[in-house]
């Protein structure tokens, strides 16, 4: 399975659009490009496998996988990206402004919906991010 996480670029937050099949899932928020460093910018544009990662706390999470440079990178919840994320992707119903979302647990769990069953089926399911075509 591959979902697609189309980006746009700005200097107080990324955006963008993660479809499946050529359907938009929702929408997501990360923080902006700043050369990949650690719990400042979001990650590189790249194909990157997604797995479910128990977390004690938190319970279970779709975790990011190989990121160049990176590790503990998730898919979570938060409306915010300045203040709540740390280099995680956090999908959201609807952008409202760069790195500003809503609803983002109602996002997430569209897409807890089409990739755990492919994970529990043992298949392998890919995040494919690129910048978005204007």
């Amino acid at each position: 399975m591959e979902l697609y996480l189309q980006r746009k670029y700005h200097s107080k937050g990324t955006n963008g659009i993660i479809s499946y099949s050529g359907n938009a899932i929702c929408e997501c928020i990360e923080l902006p490009w700043r050369n990949n460093k650690r719990l400042i910018s979001c990650i590189p544009e790249g194909r990157y496998r997604l797995i479910k990662r128990m977390h004690q706390r938190w319970g279970e999470q779709l975790a990011v996988v190989n990121v160049p440079g990176r590790e503990a990178i998730l898919l979570h919840p938060a409306n915010n990206a300045l203040s709540e994320l740390q280099g995680c992707i956090a999908p959201v119903t609807k952008c409202i402004a760069p790195g500003v979302g809503n609803y983002s647990r109602v996002a997430l769990e569209r897409i807890k919906d089409l990739a755990y069953p492919a994970l529990d089926a043992d298949e392998q399911v890919w995040l494919i991010i690129s910048s978005a075509v204007l």
